[in-house]
């Protein structure tokens, strides 16, 4: 008989001794290699499974699953209900709201290659333009009580140089919607229930000055409560999510766009150049790169020619 989608998470739930969400229940599986007994297609197998769980617990009445708890919603055995304590859930809940402890050896910034490689190839990301990036060293910064979040990890930028006719270059000078498109990142190695908010406003305060500001995770929790959150937060502020993918670096995505500023935050950005010399360079690069129209990109961070082989040795 098929191996189907309720056997994977039968097996799954068999030896678990608590209440999975569907998408705990993919992950478990795809540890203990269950997925490759299942023959399935499609970028998100996950949620084929929490469809299918949903549909069998609610129109069969002698399914083998009971759905325990809301937003969200966790899947346990009925043969093993009576082994769990009533007040499991609670207690589930009370664990994931406590910031968790990362195991991975890698930091934030060796994420930074990655990111700087995701905008200048990604086209979910740059439409096809060439956007380069450069780091800010927090270290480097003036230190003072009002710099808290001040500063974001990275900076980009987007000049049509190659699209635009020169004249037209010329001439936008003299308006006040400048060609230059400017852009800022807050990079965390997760983003889960316990982190989500601090990271969030994190993002927000030091993105308030950029045309696009954005909260980047290498690892972003597959939590419809938690995604549903992050939704309305990026809805409510403008800020935009990107997921790395260290499993397969082009499949990094946006997973919420940023809301486009035409105006850039003057007053921020001035602070931000007496605060950081990382920052300030940065400006007097693009402004040199904008008036002799080229790019000079050894001034930005390197583009990563090989980030397979970089995403293995920092995960080593």
């Amino acid at each position: 008989m098929k191996y189907s989608l309720f056997d994977f998470a039968k097996e799954v739930l068999t030896n678990s001794d608590k209440p999975l969400t569907y998408q705990e229940i993919w992950e478990k599986g795809v540890e203990l290699g269950l997925d490759k007994k299942l023959n399935v297609t499609g970028k998100t197998p996950w949620q084929s499974l929490g469809a299918r769980l949903f549909v069998d617990v609610r129109d069969n009445k002698n399914s083998d699953f009971i759905k325990l708890g809301k937003n969200p919603a966790r899947f346990f055995l009925k043969s093993k209900k009576d082994f769990l304590p009533k007040d499991v859930i609670e207690k589930i809940e009370i664990t994931e709201s406590k910031p968790t402890k990362e195991v991975d050896h890698f930091t934030e910034r060796d994420l930074h290659p990655l990111l700087t490689y995701f905008v200048y190839a990604n086209p979910s990301f740059n439409r096809g333009r060439s956007v380069l990036t450069k780091t800010i060293y927090h270290e480097k910064s003036k230190k003072n009580g009002y710099n808290e979040w001040l500063h974001p990890d990275l900076v980009g930028f987007y000049i049509p140089l190659e699209e635009w006719d020169n004249n037209l270059i010329e001439f936008n000078r003299l308006s006040e919607n400048n060609v230059i498109k400017l852009y800022s990142f807050e990079i965390k190695k997760t983003i889960n229930k316990g982190n989500y908010r601090q990271s969030f406003f994190q993002a927000v305060s030091n993105s308030s000055w950029a045309n696009e500001g954005y909260l980047v995770a290498a690892y972003i929790k597959r939590d419809d409560d938690l995604l549903s959150e992050l939704a309305r937060l990026s809805t409510s502020f403008g800020i935009g999510i990107i997921h790395l993918d260290l499993q397969d670096i082009d499949s990094s995505s946006v997973i919420f766009p940023a809301k486009h500023k035409e105006k850039l935050d003057w007053d921020t950005m001035n602070k931000l150049v007496e605060q950081n010399k990382d920052f300030a360079k940065f400006i007097q690069d693009v402004k040199i790169d904008f008036e002799s129209k080229r790019i000079h990109k050894s001034e930005y961070d390197k583009i990563i020619e090989d980030p397979e082989k970089y995403i293995k040795k920092i995960l080593k």
